[in-house]
């Protein structure tokens, strides 16, 4: 069991931490109470290496090497971690061109991700390329909106999973952003695009009343908010009920600490996002308590540079 003292160093990685919210430390004296902490991604592009050291806004920061050295610190130091992304995985630097998505899947798969959902970037070498590059990964890819039927992706994703972590129940869902306008229909094919917002209510009232998941975590690739009429992880959040943690993509928002939204029913609903390039990991830890339920969690937004490097 942690100390407070303990659990400080612990937590405490490297220059560029960025907490925010209060913690109950205290609370983690209850024996039965259980700690999750949940690591995530967005939008990487292909960004295996660091910033080049030049001077610039990004000098030295982020690169695959120094994200899976932090990851694999976290693990050594906490239980129960789960692993996450929320899309736009591919294109951005001449990995892509070159290798088409197999070195960024290699490294995901040797970094442990539990699961992952698709942005509009991992079409940019066609549902075909990306078939090709599923042998690579170990774990499922997930997107509920997307029908890929008659389209080589077709039964190649799943539209959520459920896993377990230290007696909890987590499920998973994923979300994809409309295609249309974004890539090129030969890139998509026949995938047909479905409204995002009554997809995420059916499928996070399934995981929540049918499958009894503790906690409800949607990977969406739908974009932060917008100054127009679109669905974003912000209305997403306010339309639907079962969902307890938004993990978001596409728009490149640098968020320090989460959003909090309230859903239907009033409940809270965590929103995070983590900027772009793989420059920062987001974590999340959370306390349930007895009962599985009273979530609690301190966030962090760590900036990966050398200073986290293993």
């Amino acid at each position: 069991m942690l100390s407070r003292r303990s659990f400080l160093k612990k937590t405490a990685i490297g220059g560029g931490l960025l907490m925010t919210g209060a913690f109950p430390f205290d609370s983690l004296a209850a024996a039965e109470q259980r700690r999750l902490v949940i690591l995530h991604t967005n939008d990487v592009h292909s960004r295996l290496d660091p910033f080049p050291t030049d001077g610039g806004k990004y000098a030295g920061q982020g690169g695959v090497a120094a994200r899976a050295a932090l990851i694999r610190q976290i693990r050594q130091e906490e239980e129960h971690v789960l692993l996450l992304d929320a899309g736009d995985i591919f294109q951005g630097t001449p990995y892509f061109n070159l290798y088409h998505g197999e070195p960024e899947i290699k490294a995901m798969s040797l970094m442990g991700y539990d699961a992952v959902t698709m942005g509009n970037h991992d079409f940019d070498a066609g549902v075909e390329g990306f078939v090709r590059q599923l042998p690579h990964a170990s774990f499922p890819v997930l997107t509920a909106n997307y029908d890929f039927t008659n389209t080589a992706l077709e039964g190649k994703t799943k539209p959520y999973i459920t896993l377990r972590k230290g007696g909890l129940k987590i499920g998973i869902f994923g979300l994809g952003i409309q295609l249309e306008g974004l890539v090129a229909p030969d890139a998509y094919c026949d995938t047909k695009y479905l409204e995002p917002v009554p997809v995420a209510r059916a499928v996070s009232e399934r995981l929540k009343k049918q499958e009894h998941c503790d906690m409800v975590i949607c990977l969406s690739h739908l974009g932060f908010e917008y100054p127009y009429a679109k669905v974003s992880d912000k209305i997403l959040a306010k339309e639907t009920e079962y969902i307890d943690l938004i993990i978001g993509g596409h728009t490149h928002t640098f968020l320090d600490q989460p959003v909090i939204v309230s859903n239907r029913s009033g409940a809270e609903v965590v929103i995070s996002q983590v900027g772009w390039a793989g420059l920062r990991l987001g974590r999340l830890d959370y306390v349930f308590d007895s009962k599985k339920s009273s979530k609690r969690f301190k966030a962090q937004s760590v900036i990966i540079g050398k200073q986290t490097r293993g």
